[in-house]
C-alpha cells in the first residue's frame, strides 16, 4: 500500500509530498470456520491485501462459554496477531467475541479493530419492510444483549426478536450443513422467530450462513436472510481508505490459515467452506 501525505520540511522550503508504505497484513479471527465466511467476503473485495486468519478450534464452541472466557480468548489472540504477524488491523469474525470483547480490544490494541455486529444491524434495520426484524445466535451472542443494544442504538423503528440456535455452530464444524438432523433443529429453534412474523433475518454468527439453506426453506421464500459478512468486508475497506493503509501494490494478496486444533481437519473442511485460497494450515499451540 502506498499512501500520500504532505511534509512541511523544517527548513522553510515548499511542502514536499511522501510517499508511505504500509503492506501489512490484516488479521481476523474466529472460534473456528465460521470466520471464513468474512474471509471469503474479504478476499473477493480487497483481492491484494494480505491475511492471516487465526481460528482457536482448540477451544471451540465460544457460544456456551462464560463472557469472561471469550474476552480472554479475544485478548489472547488480538495480541498474537499484532504481535507475532505485525497486522495493520484486527477483524473480530466471531459475533460471540464481538459481543463480549469489542470495546475492550480497541481499548488494549493500537491498530483499528472491527466487529461484525454493527455492519449486521445496520444492513438488517435498512432491509426490513414490515419493521419486524430478527437476530439468531449463540447463547453467548444473545444473551450479551450486544444485538439488542446496536438495534436500539440505530432509533430504527423495528421490532426486535433475538433467539438463541445452540447446536448451529457445532454442526458446521462437522461438516454436516444441511441433512435432516440439522433441517429439525432448524424447524425447532427458529420457532421463535418465525412466529414473530419477521420479514428479515441476520444470521448473527459468522457459522451461520454455511446453514442458510436450512434456515431459508424453514423461514419461508418472503424472508430476508442478512449476513454481516459482506457488510464487514465494506466497513473493512471503508476504514482502510479513510485511514490510508489499504494496500495498492499490484498482485493478488498472500494468506496465511492458522488453527490451535485439528490442522489437517481444517485444512479439509476448510477449503471446502472457503475455496481454493484455502491451501495450507499452520498450526498452534496455546501454553
Amino acid at each position: 500500500m502506498f499512501r500520500q501525505r504532505t511534509a512541511w520540511p523544517a527548513d522553510g522550503l515548499a511542502p514536499r509530498t511522501v510517499v508511505v508504505v504500509d503492506d501489512r497484513p490484516i488479521g481476523m479471527f474466529d472460534s473456528g470456520f465460521g470466520g471464513l465466511t468474512v474471509a471469503r467476503a474479504l478476499i473477493d473485495l480487497l483481492p491484494d491485501e494480505d491475511l492471516v486468519y487465526f481460528g482457536d478450534t482448540g477451544r471451540y464452541p465460544y457460544g456456551p462459554k462464560s463472557l469472561d472466557e471469550v474476552r480472554r480468548y479475544a485478548s489472547q489472540i488480538t495480541s498474537w496477531l499484532v504481535e507475532r504477524h505485525d497486522v495493520k488491523m484486527v477483524v473480530v469474525a466471531c459475533n460471540t467475541a464481538a459481543a463480549a470483547a469489542l470495546e475492550l480490544l480497541r481499548f488494549e490494541t493500537d491498530v483499528p479493530v472491527v466487529g461484525v455486529i454493527d455492519p449486521g444491524v445496520r444492513a438488517v434495520v435498512s432491509a426490513t419492510r414490515n419493521g419486524r426484524v430478527g437476530v439468531i445466535g449463540t447463547i453467548g451472542t444473545v444473551q450479551s444483549g450486544a444485538y439488542q443494544r446496536a438495534v436500539h442504538a440505530t432509533r430504527a423503528p423495528v421490532t426486535l426478536t433475538c433467539t438463541a440456535c445452540p447446536g448451529f455452530v457445532e454442526f458446521v464444524e462437522r461438516g454436516e450443513t444441511d441433512g435432516e438432523q440439522v433441517h429439525v433443529l432448524a424447524e425447532r429453534l427458529l420457532a421463535p422467530v418465525v412466529k414473530a412474523g419477521v420479514d428479515t433475518l441476520l444470521l448473527g454468527c459468522t457459522h451461520y450462513p454455511f446453514l442458510a439453506r436450512t434456515i431459508a426453506d424453514v423461514m419461508g421464500r418472503d424472508v430476508l436472510l442478512v449476513s454481516s459478512a459482506d457488510e464487514t468486508a465494506f466497513e473493512v475497506r471503508q476504514i482502510l481508505a479513510d485511514t490510508g493503509i489499504g494496500r495498492r501494490t499490484a498482485g493478488k494478496g498472500t494468506h496465511r490459515w492458522v488453527s490451535s486444533g485439528d490442522v489437517a481437519w481444517f485444512r479439509t473442511l476448510g477449503a471446502r467452506l472457503l475455496g481454493p485460497e484455502l491451501d495450507g494450515v499452520e498450526g498452534w499451540e496455546w501454553a
